[in-house]
C-alpha cells in the first residue's frame, strides 16, 4: 500500500516521484479528466447555469485507472498546479475518486526541487472552493458567449465561425489600432544634423539644431531649414554651456509570465504559445547529468513580482563569488507587484542561483536553453548593483542658434555586464561619447545636413507590444495571453505580417458587428471589469451564480434582438470573392468553407450547385515549368508539394520549394523542417545547405 500523488503530465509526475521515494506512487491526470462537451453547451441557465460536466472523451480508461489506483491507496495527494485551472482539476478529481473536500489533501509546488516538492507536500489543505468556483464561472461565461454568439456570426457571416469573450476584445484592440492607422495624415518636419571639430582635434561628433535663444524652433519646410543654414553659413560655432551629471539605472524586475512572453517575443523570436511550451518544459523537470529530473524554473504563471529571500541569498552569494563585491548592491532589491495582481507565486525565477545555462547546454534543446538562459540572467541581473554612467549635455552656439549634444561614458556596468532589457520601440537616437567639451570653447563645422522627416502613425502591434496592452488594460489573465493569440491568428481574424498582427477584412467586420449589436461583449472596459469580477468571486465575495446572473440577462436580451433585427441580413467579404466565373450558369464564383477546408463554388446555390475544388497555392513557381506550386495531402495526411499544371507538368516533391536560388548552381532551394530546419539544394553533386529560423 501507498500513498498516491496525482499530478498533470508524465514528465512532473517523473520529477516529483524523484524526490518523494519509495511509499509514494506518482501518476498524471494528463490535464483535464472532466469537462464541458465541446459539442453541445451543456450549461442549465434555467437552473442556475448548473454545468454538465462529463469524461473527456478518450480519457475514460485513465479515468478508470485513477479510480483503481485511488482504492488501492492509503491516501491520495491532488498535486496540480497552484493556478485557479490547478485547482479546478483537483476538484474534478476529487469528484470522480469519491474524496471528501474538507479533507486536507490538496498540496502545491511552486518550484518543482527537493525542497519545493518537500515544503509543499508538509503542508497539505483542502481545496479551495472559491478558486474552482472563479474557474467554473470563467469556463461557462466564455461556454455561453461561444455557443451563443459563434452561430450568429457564422450565419450571418461565414460558415463555421466562432466567437469568443476575450478573443473579441483582442481582435477590436487589433483593428482599433489599424484604423488608426489609416486615418493617420503624416505630417512634414525637417531637421539639421551638424557635426562639428573641437580646435586641435580631428574626431567630429555630433549635434542636433535646438532653436535660438529664445527656445526651441520647428522646422516645418526645406525652405525654412535651407534659410537656416545661409543664415550660419561661415559662422564660427562655440561652446556656449556643458553640463556633467551621473545617470544611475537599475535592472529590469524578474520575469512574470507576461513579460517572459514579451522578451522572448523581442530577444528570441518566440511566439507567446512557444514561450509557455518551453516554460512548462523546465517547470516540470529536465534530465541533468549528475542530478537526475529536476525543475529548472519555479511556476510560470504568475503576475507577482515577489521573490523568496533564500533565492535572494542564493542570488547575492552567486553574484558575489562571479563577479565581486562591487557588483553586489547594499540590500536585496524588491520589486512592487501591479495593484491588480493577484500574488500567488512568486516571479519566475530559477530554482538554483548557481546554476549556469552553459553548465547545462548539453542537457537542454535549443529552445530550453535559449529560455532557461532568459529568466536566469533577467533574474541575476535583477540583484546586481546598478550601471552608473558619467553624462554630458552641451549647447553649442552658431550665431544666435543653437546646437545639443549629449552623450555619455560608463563609469560601472554593474548589471549590464550580464543582461540588458530589450525594447518594443528602441531609440534611433543613440547617445555617443563626446569629447572632452568646456564653455567657449571653438569649434570646427565638419557638416550640416537638413532632413526631411515625417510623423509616423502608431506602430501595429507584434505579439509582445499586444500582451502589454492585454496586460494594461486588464484583459485576461497570465495564463491566457498564448492561448487567446493563437485563436485569434489561427481562426482567421488576424494575420501575421513578419512580426506585426494585422487585421484580415474578416476580423475588421466581424469586430464592426460585434460593436453594432453586442457592445458590451466588444467593450475593453466591460471586459476589464468582468476579470475583477471573476477575481472578487475567488476572494469568496462574489457568488460565481450571480456574476452570470448579473451577465446573462442584457446578454440574452441583446442576441434575440440581434437575430430578429438581422434576419434577412447576409455580409459578403470581400476576401470570398473571385474573379471566376460560373461555367454552368455565368454567375461569379465565391470561396465557401466547409468541413473540410475551402472550396469555390457558384454564387447562385441553390438554384446552381457548381463546385471548383481549390488549389493551395503556396506563393511559389514551378521549378520545372513556371506555375503555381500548390501543397497537397496524401491520403493518409503526409503533405507534398506539386504542380498546378499536372499532368502536363510532372514535377512534385516531399520538401517545400521556396522562391530562394542555390548561391553555388542557381537551383531553387528546398526547405527541410524539423528541430533544425534547413534551405538545401537538391541538385545532384551540390550539397549546399544553410540553417534558417522558423517559428513554430
Amino acid at each position: 500500500m501507498s500513498k498516491l500523488v496525482i499530478v498533470e503530465s508524465p514528465a512532473k509526475a517523473k520529477t516529483i516521484k524523484k524526490y518523494l521515494g519509495s511509499g509514494f506512487e506518482v501518476v498524471a491526470s494528463m490535464g483535464h479528466i472532466r469537462d464541458l462537451n465541446p459539442n453541445r453547451l451543456s450549461v442549465d441557465v434555467k437552473k442556475k447555469f448548473a454545468p454538465k460536466y462529463e469524461i473527456i472523451k478518450g480519457k475514460e480508461k485513465l479515468a478508470d485507472d485513477l479510480v483503481k489506483l485511488a482504492e488501492k491507496s492509503d491516501y491520495v495527494y491532488l498535486a496540480t498546479d497552484p493556478d485557479r485551472e490547478g485547482e479546478a482539476i483537483s476538484w474534478h478529481l476529487a469528484y470522480l475518486l469519491g474524496l471528501d473536500l474538507n479533507d486536507k489533501n490538496r498540496v502545491t509546488f511552486n518550484e518543482i526541487t527537493k525542497t519545493g516538492v518537500s515544503t509543499g507536500m508538509s503542508s497539505p489543505r483542502k481545496i479551495d472552493i472559491d478558486l474552482v468556483n472563479a474557474q467554473q464561472a470563467r469556463r461557462i461565461l466564455d461556454r455561453l458567449v461561444g455557443y451563443k454568439l459563434s452561430p450568429f456570426l457564422s450565419q450571418k457571416i461565414r460558415k463555421g465561425l466562432s466567437a469568443g469573450r476575450v478573443q473579441t476584445v483582442a481582435v477590436k484592440i487589433i483593428v482599433d489600432r489599424e484604423r488608426k492607422i489609416r486615418e493617420f495624415k503624416p505630417e512634414e518636419y525637417w531637421s539639421i544634423d551638424a557635426k562639428f571639430i573641437p580646435k586641435g582635434s580631428r574626431k567630429a561628433f555630433p549635434a542636433a539644431f535646438y532653436g535660438d535663444r529664445n527656445g526651441k524652433i520647428k522646422i516645418e519646410t526645406g525652405e525654412q531649414a535651407q534659410k537656416l543654414l545661409d543664415d550660419m553659413k561661415d559662422a564660427q560655432p562655440v561652446v556656449e554651456n556643458v553640463k556633467h551629471g551621473t545617470r544611475r539605472k537599475k535592472p529590469a524586475p524578474p520575469f512574470i509570465t507576461s513579460t517572459l512572453q514579451q522578451e522572448a517575443s523581442r530577444k528570441l523570436g518566440f511566439q507567446s504559445k512557444r514561450t509557455m511550451k518551453v516554460a512548462q518544459e523546465l517547470y516540470e523537470g529536465i534530465e541533468i547529468d549528475g542530478m537526475g529530473a529536476v525543475g529548472l524554473i519555479t511556476y510560470m504563471r504568475t503576475d507577482s513580482l515577489r521573490l523568496s529571500e533564500d533565492s535572494l541569498d542564493a542570488a547575492e552569494k552567486f553574484i558575489r563569488n562571479k563577479w565581486g563585491d562591487k557588483y553586489v548592491p547594499k540590500e536585496h532589491r524588491h520589486f512592487k507587484s501591479r495593484s491588480n495582481a493577484q500574488d500567488g507565486h512568486e516571479a519566475i525565477r530559477p530554482t538554483m542561483a548557481d546554476l549556469e545555462p552553459d553548465n547545462i547546454k548539453a542537457n537542454l534543446t535549443s529552445d530550453q536553453y535559449k529560455l532557461y538562459k532568459l529568466i536566469w540572467e533577467r533574474f541575476i541581473a535583477c540583484q546586481m548593483a546598478e550601471c552608473i554612467q558619467k553624462t554630458t549635455q552641451a549647447d553649442i552656439a552658431v550665431k544666435d542658434y543653437i546646437f545639443k549634444a549629449s552623450g555619455y561614458v560608463v563609469d560601472f556596468d554593474g548589471y549590464t555586464i550580464l543582461y540588458v532589457e530589450s525594447n518594443d520601440t528602441p531609440d534611433d537616437e543613440k547617445e555617443s561619447e563626446l569629447p572632452e567639451l568646456y564653455k567657449d570653447m571653438p569649434l570646427k563645422i565638419k557638416e550640416m545636413i537638413p532632413n526631411q522627416h515625417f510623423t509616423q502613425p502608431p506602430a501595429r502591434y507584434t505579439e509582445a507590444s499586444l500582451i502589454k496592452a492585454l496586460e494594461e488594460y486588464g484583459i485576461g489573465r497570465p495564463s491566457t495571453y498564448a492561448a487567446t493569440i493563437s485563436t485569434i491568428t489561427t481562426r482567421g481574424y488576424v494575420k501575421r505580417e513578419a512580426k506585426s498582427l494585422v487585421p484580415t477584412e474578416l476580423g475588421e467586420v466581424s469586430t464592426k458587428l460585434m460593436e453594432e449589436r453586442f457592445p458590451n461583449v466588444a467593450n475593453v472596459k466591460f471586459t476589464a471589469q468582468m476579470e475583477q469580477n471573476l477575481d472578487t468571486v475567488e476572494e469568496g465575495k462574489y457568488e460565481w451564480v450571480q456574476l452570470l446572473t448579473d451577465f446573462y440577462g442584457d446578454f440574452d436580451k441583446t442576441l434575440k434582438a440581434a437575430k430578429e433585427e438581422m434576419k434577412n441580413v447576409k455580409i459578403q467579404l470581400e476576401e470570398d470573392k473571385t474573379d471566376l466565373v460560373c461555367d454552368k450558369c455565368g454567375k461569379p464564383m465565391v470561396v465557401k468553407y466547409g468541413r473540410y477546408g475551402r472550396f469555390i463554388a457558384c454564387s447562385g446555390y441553390p438554384d446552381c450547385k457548381n463546385i471548383v475544388k481549390m488549389l493551395n497555392k503556396i506563393g511559389v513557381p514551378c521549378p520545372k515549368c513556371g506555375g503555381d506550386v500548390i501543397s497537397k495531402n496524401t491520403k493518409k495526411g503526409r503533405q507534398f508539394f506539386g504542380c498546378s499544371n499536372y499532368p502536363d507538368c510532372d514535377f512534385v516533391s516531399w520538401y517545400e520549394p521556396t522562391a530562394e536560388k542555390c548561391p553555388n548552381c542557381g537551383s531553387v532551394l528546398f526547405k527541410k523542417k524539423g528541430k533544425k530546419p534547413k534551405l538545401f539544394c537538391n541538385s545532384d553533386g551540390c550539397g549546399f545547405e544553410k540553417d534558417i529560423q522558423e517559428e513554430e
